[in-house]
């Protein structure tokens, strides 16, 4: 058996995701949001269970990696939606906090190339406003790079999804022949 299996290439990809998921759920906790957290926390204990699953041969565990990898995908659409304002969402909201602070991402202070500067509040502004924080000279905005770590996720739980079906339909078929060769065994002893 070579390690160009099918096997071997959800195993290589699901570490590629955890990878992944660890980077972008760090970069989360930075920005205190807290919905991203919690699906990021679930996609990491599911692709957990989708490697087990695929290193030792348990196909039931691979379908749970299955099923999830399509929602993963929709919540990335969502994120991506989110952060590009699309149908009536706003990245202003605090939807990503939970509406309990008025954290943001991450990027938007420290991408690339951003010149932070923290501008006396005025009067009537709030000392926990984000207001008073001028960022400038940034390479890429914020929102884009919030597109760019989900579009890589919906590219990871894609092809995720293809090799799980894969290696799901191999192991079926390699049960399926163990169960015949048990049964002709022991129908061959019979007679």
């Amino acid at each position: 058996m070579g390690c160009c299996t099918g096997r071997c290439s959800l195993v290589c990809l699901c570490a590629l995701q955890l990878l992944s998921a660890l980077e972008r759920q760090i970069f989360d906790f930075l920005g205190f949001q807290w919905a991203p957290i919690l699906g990021n926390f679930l996609h990491i204990i599911v692709v957990i269970l989708g490697l087990f699953g695929t290193i030792q041969y348990r196909p039931r565990y691979i379908m749970v990696y299955t099923v999830w990898t399509a929602l993963w995908v929709t919540w990335n659409v969502f994120i991506i939606c989110f952060y590009l304002e699309v149908g009536g969402l706003s990245k202003d909201t605090d939807l990503m906090t939970f509406n309990i602070s008025v954290h943001r991402s991450w990027w938007r202070e420290h991408g690339p190339g951003c010149v932070r500067r923290v501008l006396p509040p005025s009067a009537h502004d709030m000392m926990d406003d984000y207001t008073y924080v001028s960022v400038t000279g940034c390479v890429v905005d914020f929102q884009y790079l919030e597109v760019i770590h989900s579009a890589v996720q919906i590219l990871l739980s894609l092809v995720g999804f293809v090799y799980a079906c894969y290696v799901i339909s191999i192991s079926m078929e390699e049960e399926d022949t163990y169960f015949k060769s048990l049964h002709f065994y022991f129908t061959s002893k019979e007679s």
